[in-house]
């Protein structure tokens, strides 16, 4: 997909990759851009938003900003109808937002659930709110966001790696049920970068062996896959040689994690 004169909706847009996609992103010429975050972001969507619609160094793109709580169904229809009322229809819808928190099986029921709803429901809420006039127009494209922990694992978090598991497993359904009636689907699954969701925690095993990556880096990656329309966007390459290393020999992959969760000093799980 080539992004200009398209209409954009990006989630978890305040800072971090949600950020830095809607800056590259401005750069292609859009039709307009919606950027979304909790409410209590406003002020920094609309700082956004305002810097995006100035021009900022390039040609201004019309852009708003949206309070959304994606893990709320209603927020998530609240936010494609204020899109499509002020840009028409969506043609990208990038489920972008996320968190971050370490936690084993022992992590409280709320976790899991917030883990859940931020990192899978939110996607499906996006794609009922979307699909229905994509399909009808016979054209249209969600990137989601989940994680490389999505294809390999998390050390130090359970909840993370699950449910990043569960966001890329739900993205190929839709790619393989909807691709017929012209919706593209991409999944984005970066290692770390350089954003407020990885400052201030430990250094985790992927930026001790691979390195962190910016924001902006994994923006150009993202446009570069749009373009390609590649399912699997990894701005971190190394990504499908340890997934397919996973893939064909599970046991020995299994051990060898074992080998360097204890390595890292990553021992088992206090009960």
């Amino acid at each position: 997909m080539k992004l200009k004169d398209r209409h954009i909706v990006i989630t978890g847009a305040a800072s971090g990759i949600g950020r830095a996609l809607a800056l590259r992103f401005a750069s292609e010429a859009p039709r307009g851009l919606v950027l979304a975050d909790v409410p209590a972001r406003q002020a920094a969507l609309d700082q956004l938003a305002a810097q995006i619609s100035a021009g900022d160094g390039a040609a201004a793109v019309p852009a708003i900003g949206v309070g959304c709580d994606v893990g709320l169904e209603a927020d998530v229809r609240a936010l494609v109808a204020t899109a499509e009322q002020r840009f028409g229809p969506v043609d990208l819808f990038c489920s972008n937002a996320g968190l971050i928190r370490d936690g084993t099986e022992a992590a409280p029921d709320e976790e899991w659930s917030l883990n859940w709803q931020v990192h899978v429901m939110a996607h499906v809420y996006a794609a009922r709110a979307v699909l229905p006039g994509m399909r009808a127009r016979g054209e249209g494209y969600l990137l989601n966001t989940a994680s490389a922990a999505g294809l390999i694992t998390s050390l130090p978090s359970a909840t993370y790696a699950v449910s990043k598991h569960a966001a890329i497993a739900f993205a190929e359904w839709l790619a393989v049920r909807h691709g017929d009636a012209g919706i593209k689907v991409s999944v984005l699954c970066p290692q770390a970068v350089d954003t407020p969701m990885i400052q201030g925690r430990s250094g985790s095993s992927a930026a001790r062996n691979d390195g962190v990556i910016s924001a902006d880096d994994l923006a150009q990656c993202v446009v570069e896959g749009l373009d390609a329309e590649s399912f699997l966007i990894l701005p971190h390459p190394q990504v499908i040689e340890y997934f397919q290393r996973k893939g064909s020999n599970y046991d020995r992959w299994i051990a060898g994690m074992r080998r360097f969760a204890a390595k890292l000093s990553i021992g088992a799980p206090k009960p």
